[in-house]
Formats: structure tokens, C-alpha cells, sequence
């Protein structure tokens, strides 16, 4: 079986991606899977989400808001891999609505050592690995809230969001010498877990109603784009951009 889309574009490539466990992590990793890619997942702190998964992906669960965490699964890429071709750094969340009065210095680090430092520390220690392989890609998952600033309760989470988008835009830079292109995508609101977790169902009908194409998106409606920015043949001039996949949303 090979991917509708891309076939069997991504045979003999390896990916490593972070935060595949569910919602767009988990379709972005079954559809490289599924175009012939070789993959090292990150899946979140439970195990119980590789249920379902293919048997040859390489899944491993950590526990991002702790170096140790982050480091434990760079660990295991390293020991597993000689070489990786496409980068995504997917994993982040943002844990609750903190209100900007009563934020408490714990959960402020906490969205930051995920959603942030985990970006950082995640990129440094692959970049071996992806200038031994031939025109790699790195690809950051950040949000539109990066550009809105989100709704009330998540400037915290909003901020991480906008320093990924920054840094994927220098990294794309100081990395261009090197064949390594970078690039993100921007989700806006996606109907997975994160916003039942996060958003009030009339909020988010409110929401749908603001989006030009009438209608929340889907983790499927932004796996497509990580596989475009993987692909040195369908965006190998392409680099520093980021991506918003919102149906219309401002």
C-alpha cells in the first residue's frame, strides 16, 4: 500500500517525529508510514497510544517537560539511526487556560520546557544526523494563535508558539549551507483532543462560524503539508516559511 498523494515518495528516507501519539502528530506519522518512510515516533508519555500503529514504526514515550525526558528519546534516535532525513517537532500542548493574574512560575515552565525548550534541545542534538543525510527538512508544528496571540488563558502557550516560528525562520538561514531546509506549519482550530480538552464546545461553534470555509479542520487536512516541506522534489525552494492551515481563519 502506498500513500493516494505522495506514493512511495518517502522509500529509504528516515523520520523522526515528536508528539505522534494523536491527533496531527498521529496522521502526519501514518501518512509518511504510508509514502514508504522509515519512522522513529515519539508518542507522548503513554504507551497506549501505539495501539494501532504499524508494526515497523520505532516508537518510543518519554516525557517531555524534563531535559531528562527529551533527552532519553534523543538517546534512542541516536542509537537507532545513522542519519535523518526529515526532523518534525510536533510535540506541545498547553495544559490548561492560565489566566495572566494567577499563572504560577510551575506551569509557566512547564509550557515552556514543552513547547519550547523540547524544540531547541530536540534540533541540536539531530543536526548531526540530518547534515549526514542528503537535503534534509525540519519541520515545526507551531499555531495560529503564534500570530493572534491566542484567547484568554493561553498568551503562555501563543508565546512558545511565535518563538518556534521565529526560530524556524533563522534556523532556515543558518542552516540553508548546509542542504537543510526548515519550514513550519501553523495549524488553526483543529477538531482533535487538544481543543476538547481546551475549548468549550460554544466556543468552538463560535469559532466555526468566524472560519470562511464554515467548518473546523482535521488532522488529515494538515498532514499533507509536512510531507510537501519533507520533499526535496516538491519543495526544494522552499525554506524560512511557515505554513497557515486554517480554512480562512485571521
Amino acid at each position: 500500500m502506498t500513500h493516494p498523494l505522495f506514493g512511495s515518495l518517502f522509500d529509504g528516507r528516515t523520520v523522526v517525529i515528536t508528539g505522534a501519539g494523536r491527533g496531527i502528530g498521529r496522521a502526519v506519522l501514518l501518512d509518511f508510514h504510508a509514502a514508504g518512510a522509515s519512522i522513529i515516533a515519539h508518542l507522548g508519555r503513554q504507551a497506549e497510544h501505539a495501539a494501532g500503529l504499524p508494526e515497523d514504526i520505532d516508537w518510543f514515550c518519554s516525557d517531555f517537560t524534563t531535559p531528562e525526558g527529551q533527552q532519553a528519546f534523543i538517546d534512542h534516535v541516536q542509537q537507532n539511526s545513522r542519519r535523518v532525513d526529515v526532523l518534525i517537532n510536533n510535540a506541545g500542548t498547553m495544559f490548561g487556560r492560565f489566566p495572566a493574574d494567577t499563572l504560577t512560575d510551575e506551569q509557566y515552565q512547564m509550557i515552556i520546557e514543552l513547547n519550547q525548550n523540547a524544540v531547541v534541545r530536540i534540533t541540536r542534538a539531530m543536526l548531526p544526523l540530518l547534515k549526514a543525510a542528503d537535503k534534509a527538512s525540519i519541520i515545526n508544528t507551531v499555531s495560529i494563535s503564534a500570530s493572534t496571540g491566542g484567547s484568554p488563558g493561553s498568551s503562555i502557550y501563543s508565546a512558545s508558539k511565535a518563538f518556534v516560528s521565529t526560530y524556524s525562520r533563522g534556523l532556515a538561514r543558518e542552516l540553508a549551507p548546509f542542504g537543510i531546509r526548515v519550514n513550519a506549519v501553523s495549524p488553526g482550530v483543529i477538531d482533535t483532543d487538544f481543543h476538547g480538552r481546551y475549548s468549550s464546545k460554544e466556543k468552538l461553534e463560535t469559532t466555526r462560524q468566524q472560519i470562511p470555509l464554515q467548518r473546523l479542520g482535521t488532522s488529515e487536512d494538515c498532514a499533507p503539508a509536512f510531507l510537501f516541506f519533507a520533499a526535496e522534489e516538491l519543495s526544494g525552494y522552499i525554506t524560512g516559511q511557515v505554513l497557515e492551515i486554517n480554512g480562512g481563519q485571521r
